[in-house]
This record gives C-alpha cells, structure tokens and sequence, in this order.
C-alpha cells in the first residue's frame, strides 16, 4: 500500500470502531454525557460528521471552503459548537446514517484529488493522506470521548502512529497558535507504540528529545490527558516546553484536561 491508502484504510476501520460503539445506542445512550463539557455522544458524533462534511467540501470546492473558512475564523468556538448542536438534535437513526454517507463520500473524493493538489484547512493546506491523517486523528479522539462516557475500555491499536506522526509534523503550528517562535533545532522523538514496537522521528544526536508511551503523547497532543500524568519524558527545555502546548488538531488551542493526579509530573532534564 502507498501512504494515502494505508492512512485512508486505517481511517475506516477507526471509523468503523466507533461506529460499532454506537449503533446499538437506544436515545439515552446517545443523550449520555461525555467528557466534552455540554456535549453527548451524540454531540461527538455530529461534530465527526460535520467536520467530515467541512473536509469533503475542502476536496470538492475551495471557493465554498473559503466562504466556510471565513464564518469559522469570525466566531471559532462557536461556530464548531453550533455544528455539533445542529446534528445532535437530529433523530439518532438520521444522524448516524448521515454521518455513514459523509464519511464514505469523503473517502471517495480524497481518492480523487489529483497527485500534488493540497487541500485548504483551518491550519495549514494539506495533502490528500494527510487530511485522511487528520480524520483519523479526530476519529480517535473524540472516540475516545464516547468510550469515556459509556464506560468503555478501547485497547490501542497501530493506528495511532498515524496520530503520533501528525502531533511531531505540526510541532511548529502549536507554537505559531500561540504568537511564539518554534525552535531552530528538530527533537529526536521516541515512543513505544502498542505492540511494543518503537517510533522514531528525528536525528539519534538530537539534544532535545521526548520519549515514553506513544498512547500518551497522542492523548496528550489531542488534549484528552493532562501531561503530568503522562508517561513521558522530556530531555531539553524546548522539548519540556513543547509539551505544554503540543496539539495534533487546527483551530485555537483548548484548555485541555486538568491533571488526574493533582500534581505535574516533573521532567527528566
């Protein structure tokens, strides 16, 4: 497989992982809370298909993303919650089967983006595969929110070094979000994935590292786990600063989650 088709197919089966979580759902379990404030499954699973829905129109229409694009800027916070409200108020057969056609039709249309062309986006334009990566990315978190909420234990699966990969790609946009100057120097990058297999990404020499779970670096980058309780570390001040503001998703960044333990976990330096 190229790098689109495995990311793409990875998509659909984290998609059809969540899928099945919530298909046999009765209306309360689709009015359950998650750990969104203000936020129900169902919520999470209209924000999944609008954001879909946002994507497919990136791949089809640029003029259309760019009118989309200038409504979100005006109002971020809002104009994503009002996405999600708008289809959690759906009856929850309509929502998940519009959120089943969303999804396949935007597989479709990535797959037919010409070679070379790059997708407009909230953050940065993206390939084809990397949009694909970012789907994923959101698939598996706000996923995660749902099994949160339904007392759910997911086991890790490979698909999160496509996660892992985009958190270190856009280390240099958490910095731009936040009017600060990312570091000349790249970060070595070491994860143990969950199969135990290791991720790498950076030069062996490099004098800022991180190291650790590569379950709790994505956690930590989709904001879903609080890095003091992370089981990570950080070798270098620029790398122990990355981490406060890493985030693998566009748009401004969140107040994340407080720390479970009470206390930060100190930094190996």
């Amino acid at each position: 497989m190229g790098t689109f088709d495995l990311v793409l197919a990875d998509l659909v089966a984290e998609s059809a992982e969540l899928d099945a979580l919530v298909a046999g759902l009765d209306d309360a379990g689709w009015a359950t809370p998650t750990p969104a404030e203000g936020w129900t499954v169902a919520h999470q699973i209209a924000h999944l298909a609008w954001t879909d829905r946002a994507a497919l129109l990136a791949a089809t229409d640029a003029d259309g993303f760019a009118l989309h694009l200038r409504d979100a800027v005006a109002n971020p916070d809002g104009f994503v919650d009002a996405g999600a409200a708008e289809g959690a108020a759906l009856p929850p057969g309509d929502l998940l089967a519009g959120w089943r056609s969303d999804r396949d039709r935007l597989a479709a249309a990535l797959t037919a983006v010409p070679a070379g062309v790059k997708l407009p986006w909230y953050g940065p334009p993206m390939s084809p595969a990397s949009m694909a990566t970012a789907r994923l990315m959101e698939t598996w978190a706000h996923g995660g929110d749902v099994a949160d909420a339904l007392g759910v234990r997911r086991a890790p699966t490979a698909r999160l070094r496509h996660v892992a990969h985009l958190a270190v790609r856009t280390r240099d946009f958490a910095y731009l979000l936040r009017d600060r100057t990312p570091p000349a120097e790249e970060f070595r990058v070491e994860l143990t994935g969950p199969d135990g297999d290791l991720w790498t990404w950076g030069q062996d020499d490099a004098d800022q590292r991180v190291t650790g779970s590569a379950y709790d670096f994505c956690r930590v980058a989709v904001q879903r786990l609080n890095r003091g309780d992370a089981d990570l570390k950080a070798q270098g001040p620029d790398a122990d600063a990355w981490l406060d503001i890493i985030q693998a998703f566009a748009g401004p960044p969140g107040p994340g989650r407080p720390p479970a333990s009470g206390q930060q976990r100190g930094s190996a330096r």
